[in-house]
């Protein structure tokens, strides 16, 4: 038998879900099977999948040790343990309230772990809280610090981060609703007609690369993409862009000016790889520099963001198109 302590953060949250959540590999059926033998309790009373939980609820948990993860033993004294996890940045903070906080992610830093194993926004921000006394790791049930929403490996930019599981809950469905409005700068190669543009996009997961098309299919694989794109500068055959999301998806931005034949500057997926090296260009030129909430209804908690508008000062795409302009190589 396992006990737990719901934490603010599992405030709201299904039952079912929290104890999804502190198991692992435990099959759906055996879990309502679980419910209906009473093995799963909460205040010492039998409990419904659905039921909400409160801060301080005792939820204890009869099933089996190896539904649960293992428990890490300390480390004994005469050897140290080696760090699990790489040296983390210092955390850039543009904007931070109790709940959530704005980042800047530099180009080259990974969101979130993968098999690389190297740094990443979501530890370094987890260190942050840490380093602050606002976060204990191993304190929390299920809950631990999240971005809200993320940007390719090569982009720059702003990333909202989430300090508590409200707060993330809460970003998502603002973000879902489309009541956060997300800008970007880029560099084109080549100078792209301003306006609105629908498209057709379509995702191969194999490759991690996708594909724009005029019209949708039969099949209903592809999915429409509306970008915005107005024209700011140019320089010779490269163009200062401001771009507004009015869908997200992965690899828009790119792959959608990509496609009107005017690619991002330094983009090896999508790009024109002679222009990148005319320009000596080694990553992509694309910057998440702004967001603004929009109308957010007063049953969110984050209803105070509403007309909020957060940017980032003195971006350095715009130092990098200075510099093109300078030069104005030939195209």
């Amino acid at each position: 038998m396992k006990q737990f302590t719901a934490t603010p953060n599992d405030e709201g949250v299904r039952l079912s879900r929290f104890v999804q959540s502190v198991t692992q590999g435990l099959p759906t059926s055996l879990l309502y099977k679980s419910f209906r033998n009473k093995r799963i309790k909460v205040n010492g009373k039998k409990a419904a999948p659905d039921a909400r939980l409160a801060a301080g609820d005792l939820i204890e948990l009869y099933i089996n040790d190896e539904f649960f993860p293992p428990e890490t033993a300390p480390a004994r004294a005469s050897k140290p343990a080696k760090p699990a996890r790489p040296r983390q940045p210092k955390v850039q903070v543009i904007y931070e309230d109790e709940n959530i906080a704005v980042l800047y992610k530099p180009a080259h830093l990974l969101c979130h772990s993968d098999r690389t194993g190297d740094a990443n926004l979501v530890d370094a921000f987890t260190q942050y809280l840490t380093d602050k006394g606002e976060y204990t790791p191993g304190g929390e049930n299920r809950f631990a610090p999240a971005l809200c929403n993320r940007l390719d490996r090569g982009t720059e930019g702003l990333v909202i981060a989430a300090k508590n599981y409200a707060s993330l809950r809460d970003m998502n469905e603002i973000i879902r609703t489309d009541r956060l409005k997300k800008e970007y700068y880029t560099i084109t190669v080549g100078i792209p007609p301003r306006g609105r543009f629908t498209a057709w996009w379509e995702h191969d997961e194999k490759t991690n690369k996708v594909s724009i098309h005029a019209h949708s299919d039969q099949a209903g694989r592809r999915k429409q993409i509306i970008t915005d794109v107005d024209v700011l500068r140019t320089a010779g055959p490269y163009a200062l862009c401001k771009i507004g999301l009015i869908t997200g998806r992965t690899h828009q931005i790119r792959a959608h000016l990509a496609y009107l034949g005017r690619p991002v500057l330094g983009d090896i997926k999508y790009g024109n790889r002679k222009a990148n090296e005319r320009a000596g260009a080694k990553t992509q030129a694309l910057c998440a520099v702004r967001v603004s909430f929009l109308d957010i209804p007063e049953e969110n908690t984050l209803h105070y963001l509403t007309g909020k508008v957060i940017k980032l000062k003195d971006p350095q795409i715009v130092r990098q198109f200075d510099a093109l302009d300078k030069t104005k190589p030939a195209g």
